[in-house]
């Protein structure tokens, strides 16, 4: 049985189990649900909906998120439904049941005592349908050539490549469960805990280097992450106070990956592997808590924890090169420890009628305790170095420092200001402390209920102690160049944001204006400049009673200017980044009172394009080729009112998605890459589906969208 039946199989039987409990409900008699004195509409009501959605083509980024990602027909079902009895609550919701992209919750409990959640939800993940391999799955972790594989130099010399491609596509399937309850044994106290199970599974892309040479492989993907929250609350109506516990628990089932290079190898070197994520947890307890004063309106809130992320993975050995005689393992696992512990401070007071001001603090430390050894590293399967290496222990600690403030003036004229302070100190690294000092001004005017005006604006700069060139020096870099993330940095920034919203008028109107410069001044190599502009226009306009439109667009473009050195000195080359992003939308609703027909449409269309200019000493000047993006989605629903109770709907989607990527290559493109050959995006996919939906019970209830 293929895998993809065994899914399709398990989909339809899942179908049918939560099918059946609202079945049995909507068949029942709710007239003795109702109750006078209950706290909610008592009885109970539900809404199904069943039908069916056809796809025109295969597609793997419009299933991206959906699971509609190949061509053909998929069963859908949703509901909605609550049952209320006395002071008992239930609710539930399923969704996309025909699909990966399912869901399910149900919400219960007793008022005021005691509630419980359970949820299931799948997301779907497609990358790519274009990929193809040579590679074939021994086992979960092993990868071997085909059979009469020819090994060569280059991609040119791959005599065997086209004969031996198989298709092979590239996706994850996350399923998340969770589960949640929580209990009020007394006023003030509520203990809840709830645990979440996350699995994920599939391929993804990873490349297996053989030194000079790399070849893109299919990984196979079966990872687990389990998390548990945890806690007591005491809560009176001045303050609270919150004891918890979180842990997270990872596990990677396939925690090494072994795999036959295509390229020519020596003796002993033909086959290859790497470690892969190692199986870790986390675990930490918070103290939090609030205390609200009369006294100027002044509530003050502050938290507490402290937590220890632990990796105690079996080692690898240094290589299955069995013509390598290398050292032993130090240690056969490294024993990896990292303590947390942060705290905040946060004060908000309104000390008079017109003035609000707010403090925050918050510190955050990671002290990496994983003991150091020295290593005598093989380099991929090939070379024993023999000379001693140590791990390095990274840590760090982060401090975050605000204060705001809020003027009311005359004429309901608002006048705020702040002041942001955040410092890292950082261990092995480049730059060891860092401090950006950040301050804004902002101007708000309502002079009309419906015409609103802010203005702000600021300066941010990221100050470094010293850049410490021997480390990059040590790494084998140009002591010249300077991270962006870590180098002096000067921001300036500006936005506007302008509504008008007349309420005796069908239109309403939104602008946004945003621009930040960035200057790296201090940087001779890397990231010297950087601007952003930003623009955004949103109008509405209620037509009639059941009719309303409504449009936007949006420009955004970044430049970004960057330099560079082949000579292992002072910049010789340098590159010039634009991006710019154009989206328009529109939309129309239709949904008459008493009308039986509902209409709804939206369009959307993006364009992306980004140029990048060089010019070099040694080349002079040239253009790459544009990257280029362009999508257009329209979708159409609409329903009509058989009766009070049943509808009858139609749902139309069409996205058509154009790629041009110059990064994306065939196999043999390359002579020393043998990539997975992913052709750029271009598709046009429409699906088209029809269903029934039906309410049941005392009351109206509709379905999500």
């Amino acid at each position: 049985m293929t895998t993809k039946t065994t899914r399709q199989l398990r989909r339809t039987a899942m179908s049918f189990a939560l099918l059946a409990p609202g079945l049995a409900l909507a068949q029942a008699d709710t007239s003795e649900w109702k109750c006078e004195s209950c706290p909610f509409d008592s009885g109970a009501r539900a809404a199904y909906e069943a039908g069916g959605t056809y796809v025109s083509d295969d597609a793997a980024r419009f299933g991206n998120g959906t699971g509609y990602d190949e061509k053909g027909g998929y069963a859908n079902l949703d509901g909605a439904g609550r049952l209320v009895s006395d002071e008992y609550l239930l609710d539930w919701t399923f969704a996309d049941l025909g699909v990966d992209s399912r869901m399910l919750q149900i919400d219960g409990g007793l008022q005021g005592k005691f509630g419980f959640h359970l949820g299931y939800r799948e997301l779907p993940y497609r990358r790519f349908d274009t990929t193809s391999t040579i590679f074939t799955q021994a086992a979960s972790d092993r990868l071997l050539l085909p059979s009469g594989w020819v090994p060569a130099g280059t991609t040119a010399g791959f005599t065997q490549l086209a004969a031996s491609l198989v298709p092979q596509n590239i996706g994850t399937d996350r399923q998340i469960v969770d589960l949640g309850a929580d209990w009020t044994p007394a006023n003030q106290f509520r203990l809840f805990a709830d645990f979440r199970r996350q699995t994920r599974d599939g391929i993804d892309i990873t490349s297996g280097p053989s030194y000079t040479q790399t070849s893109f492989l299919p990984r196979f993907i079966d990872f687990e992450t389990d998390q548990i929250d945890a806690g007591v609350q005491y809560a009176t109506e001045r303050a609270s106070l919150t004891l918890a516990y979180y842990g997270s628990f990872f596990t990677n089932n396939n925690p090494s990956l072994t795999w036959e290079t295509p390229y020519t190898a020596a003796p002993g070197a033909t086959t290859l592997r790497m470690a892969r994520e190692p199986d870790n947890d986390f675990q930490q307890v918070s103290l939090s808590g609030k205390y609200r004063f009369d006294a100027a309106d002044t509530i003050i809130a502050a938290s507490l924890a402290t937590g220890t992320g632990e990796q105690d993975q079996d080692l690898l050995p240094y290589t299955i090169n069995p013509d390598l005689v290398g050292n032993a393992l130090p240690v056969p696992s490294l024993g990896a420890e990292v303590d947390t512990m942060n705290y905040a401070l946060m004060l908000t007071s309104r000390p008079f009628d017109k003035v609000r001001v707010k403090f925050g603090y918050r510190y955050d430390e990671r002290d990496n305790t994983t003991p150091q050894y020295d290593w005598t590293r093989v380099i991929v399967d090939l070379f024993a170095l023999g000379e001693a290496e140590q791990n390095t222990p990274y840590s760090f600690e982060r401090s975050h420092l605000t204060l705001s403030g809020e003027l009311v003036t005359w004429k309901d004229i608002r006048i705020s200001g702040g002041y942001d302070r955040r410092t890292i100190k950082r261990d092995y690294q480049e730059v060891a402390e860092q401090t950006v000092d950040e301050g804004w001004g902002q101007m708000r005017w309502q002079p009309l209920a419906w015409f609103d005006f802010t203005l702000k604006g600021g300066a941010s700069e990221r100050d470094i102690d010293r850049y410490d060139e021997t480390v990059g020096i040590s790494l084998g870099q140009n002591p010249l160049m300077r991270k962006y993330y870590l180098a002096y940095r000067y921001r300036t920034f500006g936005e506007l944001v302008a509504s008008i919203t007349p309420v005796d008028s069908p239109l309403a109107f939104t602008t946004t204006v945003l621009m930040a410069d960035d200057s790296y001044s201090q940087s001779r190599l890397g990231l010297t400049d950087s601007e952003e502009l930003r623009v955004t226009a949103d109008l509405s306009w209620a037509i009639a009673e059941s009719t309303s439109v409504y449009f936007m667009v949006g420009h955004e473009a970044i430049d970004a200017l960057q330099t560079g050195s082949e000579q292992f000195s002072t910049y010789d080359w340098v590159a010039r980044h634009d991006d710019t992003f154009d989206h328009f939308g529109a939309g129309l609703r239709y949904a008459p009172v008493d009308g039986k027909l509902a209409l709804r449409f939206d369009y959307n269309r993006g364009d992306g394009n980004t140029s990048i200019f060089v010019d070099s000493l040694s080349g002079g000047p040239s253009d790459l080729p544009d990257l280029e993006s362009t999508l257009d989605s329209a979708r159409i629903e609409a329903s009509y009112a058989f009766s009070e109770r049943l509808e009858g709907t139609f749902d139309l989607r069409y996205e058509r998605f154009e790629l041009a990527d110059f990064a994306m290559v065939s196999e043999a493109t390359l002579p020393t890459v043998l990539t997975m050959g992913a052709d750029p995006y271009d598709y046009d996919v429409y699906a088209v589906g029809i269903g029934i939906r039906y309410r049941f019970g005392v009351e109206k209830l509709e379905l999500a969208d």
